[in-house]
């Protein structure tokens, strides 16, 4: 049982670490630091500046049922600003841990206004 547990933690490692490249270029290719993937709060920020959201619609994903509504309305517009299509946002939005990487080390360029 030992060795299953530390295969699963193993691959869970490696799919954290590969989220957080992910995000981390995708930030990159944004024109926003790359640190800013692994700071809480401060990484939903920067999503939204991507995003090109209001700084207030934080406070809408802080709401039950609602929070899942505006963060596929943000990945939706994220994946937009990358030139991809709202099914990419959705995809962004339900299964990150896959679709973050694909962004990040993709050949999307961002096409949005660099700050």
């Amino acid at each position: 049982m030992g060795i299953f547990a530390l295969l699963f933690l193993a691959i869970e490692l490696v799919i954290i670490v590969a989220v957080i490249a992910g995000v981390w270029k995708t930030f990159v290719k944004a024109g926003k630091p790359g640190w800013a993937a692994i700071i809480p709060i401060y990484n939903v920020i920067v999503v939204l500046q991507i995003a090109g959201k209001p700084l207030w619609w934080i406070i809408l994903l802080l709401i039950p049922l609602v929070n899942l509504v505006i963060g596929i309305l943000v990945s939706i517009a994220v994946a937009e600003k990358f030139g991809k299509g709202a099914g990419f946002g959705v995809g962004l939005a339900l299964l990150g841990f896959i679709f973050y990487p694909i962004l990040g080390f993709g050949d999307a360029q961002y096409q949005g206004e660099k700050s």
